[in-house]
């Protein structure tokens, strides 16, 4: 059985139809509620370079937030991961993580390149 992790948000259609496409095809999936335990740097970090994608690509730039806190001057991407932690509203969703590999589920049929 494969396992896979899923940086979720339960509220988000998008989400709920990759938890349920992951489970439809077999996965043992351990769920992040990231608004709940947000990431850390570290975390992000290692997505990042499992997507390999720059934290921007990584961001939810139309957010009230984003916009709020100026992120679109920023052109730092340790300021831009330390919004993430600090905002994680900001960050895209769904991730789905297997082994090393990562893809975001925007479509959600992008997850089954990692089945």
């Amino acid at each position: 059985m494969t396992q896979a992790s899923i940086i979720h948000n339960p509220r988000c259609s998008k989400s709920r139809q990759t938890l349920a496409l992951l489970e439809e095809n077999g996965c043992q999936v351990q769920i992040i509620e990231y608004l709940k335990t947000p990431l850390t740097q570290g975390e992000i970090r290692s997505i990042l370079d499992k997507l390999a994608i720059s934290p921007r690509e990584l961001m939810r730039t139309k957010e009230t937030e984003y916009k709020a806190l100026g992120l679109d001057q920023v052109t730092d991407d340790e300021l831009l991961i330390q919004a993430m932690v600090d905002t994680p509203k900001l960050i895209e969703r769904p991730i789905v993580l297997i082994d090393d590999k990562a893809v975001i589920g925007r479509p959600p049929e992008n997850v089954l390149s990692l089945l």
